[in-house]
């Protein structure tokens, strides 16, 4: 079994036990959403933190700071608040961008007003039969499209970052698969992962 898959899984299960019961998930608004976006866009456009494709170490806190400011009672924090939400966002991003302006793709188009991926029904059913992450933005509308574009399109077009949300959806798959067969073949009395204290491992 590979041992890095293994790990890899077991750090992700104790963050997310540790995550849950410190409470740090977090629902973010609309009002917050914007807010971030807009101090994402703020901090694009300052060199210190541009990178050619992304941005550069600190700015996480930066952007704390600023949306101290903007938001002085939302109490949000680099992490993992503002980190996980971008990552969310960047991922609804990365999906909606490989539709609309991905090479492999065609027949999708994008509704600036309604703010939602647009084309026929045959073409959403084609699609999402091998892209099954894409099927929510069938009616879904996506406000930040175009901002996120301007900030996150390089990674695309130079290839960071090129691992589409099926990738990862593949790869937590096979790293699933490869644990319950290596559990099935030994003895689960013996070693059971659900007896383990996971409770030192840092995610």
């Amino acid at each position: 079994m590979d041992l890095k898959c293994l790990m890899k899984t077991m750090s992700t299960s104790s963050a997310v036990a540790f995550q849950s019961s410190k409470g740090t998930k977090r629902k973010w608004n609309y009002h917050e959403d914007v807010a971030l976006i807009s101090a994402l866009t703020d901090l694009h456009n300052i060199r210190k933190y541009n990178a050619d494709t992304g941005f550069r170490g600190g700015y996480l806190m930066e952007l704390e700071n600023m949306l101290a400011t903007k938001l002085p009672n939302a109490n949000l924090k680099a992490k993992p608040h503002i980190e996980s939400r971008i990552k969310t966002l960047k991922k609804e991003w990365v999906i909606i961008y490989d539709m609309v302006q991905g090479t492999r793709t065609s027949g999708f188009g994008w509704n600036d007003q309604r703010n939602m991926v647009v084309t026929d029904d045959s073409v959403w059913e084609s699609y999402i039969q091998s892209h099954k992450e894409a099927a929510p933005f069938r009616t879904k509308s996506f406000h930040f499209f175009n901002e996120l574009s301007l900030i996150y399109v390089k990674d695309r077009a130079t290839g960071k970052d090129a691992q589409t949300t099926t990738d990862i959806l593949k790869e937590m798959h096979d790293c699933n698969e490869a644990i319950n067969e290596e559990i099935e073949s030994e003895n689960v009395a013996a070693y059971s992962l659900d007896n383990e204290d996971f409770s030192n491992i840092q995610p």
